[in-house]
């Protein structure tokens, strides 16, 4: 099977999309209706961000004192996200975002969109764009706002891309930080949700998803 030399891995749900505001404001809504629990930007960031929705959940239960099982709520929260996900994929496939993709597959580069949609919300959204060079993948993230280190490698291995040639696209530092214990450089897009998070160690942090930007990117392979 033959591995494709440069590869490009987006995490569509927060790099294209905002998904960092969009998990909050899920999380905010779940909580509140679970047992009225608050959640603020400093309690996301200490108990919830980077860790996985059971570790997480199960910490701030801990500090708000609620009664709560962090396991089922784990669950529900992580499918009320796909949920969201599913019903924003089909509108955050954006000219520019589309400009991205094609250009980086214009110059032989394989483009993996990675989402959390579900698969009929997903084929609505990207169908236009899977041609040749560019491919759909789909992953449960069991954590919460970006893919654990394993993700990325399962991305390469499941659509034939070297991770010594692949570049991860994610939208915060502790999607920039899973990949590089995945051993794969990174893009980063930061969102103001998630800006106060470490991007050191992104080979090129951008501003959006765009014909620009993939021109960057592609400075960022070796020959």
């Amino acid at each position: 099977m033959a591995v494709a030399f440069k590869g490009v891995i987006v995490e569509f749900d927060f790099a294209a999309m905002n998904g960092a505001e969009l998990l909050f404001g899920v999380a905010a809504r779940y909580l509140n209706d679970l047992d009225s629990i608050g959640l603020d930007a400093q309690s996301e960031a200490k108990y919830l961000a980077g860790r996985s929705y059971e570790e997480g959940l199960a910490r701030y239960f801990r500090a708000v004192r609620t009664k709560k099982t962090a396991q089922k709520a784990a669950r529900e929260l992580a499918a009320a996200f796909t949920d969201a996900v599913s019903v924003a994929a089909p509108k955050s496939v954006t000219p520019t975002f589309r400009n991205f993709v094609t250009t980086l597959a214009a110059r032989g580069v394989k483009v993996v969109i990675a989402t959390r949609a579900v698969p009929h919300a997903a084929a609505e959204a990207f169908e236009p764009l899977l041609v040749e060079n560019v491919s759909l993948y789909r992953e449960r993230s069991l954590f919460y706002g970006c893919p654990r280190w394993d993700s990325w490698r399962r991305a390469c291995m499941a659509n034939d891309v070297a991770r010594a040639n692949a570049i991860a696209v994610t939208g915060s530092g502790n999607g920039v930080k899973s990949a590089l214990l995945a051993g794969v450089a990174s893009m980063a897009v930061m969102r103001d949700r998630v800006a106060y998070q470490d991007y050191t160690g992104a080979s090129l942090v951008a501003k959006d998803l765009s014909a620009a930007s993939a021109r960057r990117l592609m400075s960022l392979f070796c020959d």
